[in-house]
């Protein structure tokens, strides 16, 4: 007997996407998120910024009149004073000095450098592997602008 859709088969997949499916997406969107406010928190404190809690009301005041996760500067004397603001996750801001912001940006920019590496193309070495089944090889290959496409 062939099959026939009664309409009652839909209602049960929306439900099933409703209950299961978007219960698992949020948990790994909230790992996601935890795991990258963990790391920003670390590297923060391992380049030197020390997190000051907004424990009193004046200071969750002053908390949120800063934009949220941006630095800012402040000049005290000669002194250079760099701040981040977390009202969010930690409730906290970071201080730190001119040394932290600097150590900061260079273990940002290491890290995404670590990161284009780790992406960059890996040398393919399989004996069995035939890359002529893939069409011909790019210096050979003729394209859209190739011979006889009038270019």
């Amino acid at each position: 007997m062939p099959y026939r859709s009664t309409g009652r088969f839909r209602p049960k997949v929306a439900l099933y996407c409703t209950l299961v499916m978007a219960p698992a997406m949020a948990l790994t969107a909230c790992t996601t998120t935890e795991s990258a406010v963990a790391t920003k928190e670390s590297n923060l404190a391992a380049a030197g910024f020390v997190a000051r809690p907004a424990n009193t009301p004046k200071r969750q005041a002053m908390l949120k009149r800063l934009p949220p996760n941006t630095f800012l500067s402040g000049a005290r004397g000669s002194n250079v004073t760099f701040v981040y603001a977390d009202p969010v996750d930690c409730k906290c801001l970071y201080v730190g000095s001119q040394q932290a912001y600097a150590q900061y940006r260079r273990s940002q920019q290491q890290a995404r450098l670590a990161t284009r590496q780790r992406l960059a193309a890996q040398p393919y070495a399989d004996s069995d592997w035939d890359w002529g089944e893939w069409g011909p090889w790019v210096n050979d290959f003729s394209g859209p602008f190739g011979p006889g496409s009038g270019w």
